[in-house]
């Protein structure tokens, strides 16, 4: 990325509606304010609609915090984006996501797994790749997690879709002096993933 794009609202120039909907997310389970929320705060009821959205499904109960941040990184990956690489990767392996599944999914490599790993990791992938999802996955996950965690997690992908389009869209970029380590895949397009081998129990 060669720089932002738009100028960022700072606390000492932001409007009484940026200025509250900041303060708001700063008292918040966020506790900062990083990545697109730095490009939504331009519109403030966007910032506050969409912080909430994704509060509600970063910090939700409805899979484990491994298996979302599974379906983040995919997210990120898939749309080549920095910032959310960056934050993520970080979450994914302190959630327990393996550093061999993480590296997998960074260089876009074959990749083994098993049990719900296996059916977020394809649910995601399909999603992305097809727009829609088989129907077997599709039960897998309902299975899982009922309808309310497939309805999540579909949720979840479309959100980190949009904060993926936003980071990339305005060109956010990262914290001074940090590198993202996302690999250099297919540059100025979409990264596309290979199927998961499904590996025997549990």
């Amino acid at each position: 990325m060669t720089g932002r794009r738009i100028n960022f609202p700072e606390p000492e120039n932001m409007s009484a509606k940026q200025r509250a909907v900041y303060d708001e997310i700063l008292t918040g389970p966020r506790r900062q304010i990083v990545g697109p929320l730095r490009a939504w705060l331009i519109s403030p009821e966007l910032a506050r609609r969409n912080s909430a959205v994704g509060e509600h499904l970063r910090f939700g109960d409805f899979m484990p915090e491994r298996l979302k941040e599974l379906a983040i990184l995919i997210t990120g990956r898939r749309y080549s984006s920095e910032v959310e690489w960056w934050v993520h990767a970080r979450e994914a392996e302190a959630a327990g996501v393996d550093k061999a599944v993480i590296k997998a999914i960074n260089t876009a490599a074959p990749i083994e797994l098993s049990g719900d790993d296996w059916t977020v990791y394809e649910f995601t992938r399909e999603l992305h790749e097809t727009g829609n999802v088989s129907q077997h996955v599709y039960e897998e996950i309902k299975q899982s997690f009922g309808e309310n965690g497939v309805v999540e997690l579909t949720a979840l992908v479309g959100y980190y879709t949009m904060v993926s389009m936003t980071l990339n869209a305005h060109q956010i970029p990262l914290p001074e002096g940090q590198k993202s380590g996302l690999a250099p895949l297919n540059q100025g397009g979409l990264v596309t993933l290979k199927p998961a081998t499904k590996k025997k129990g549990p």
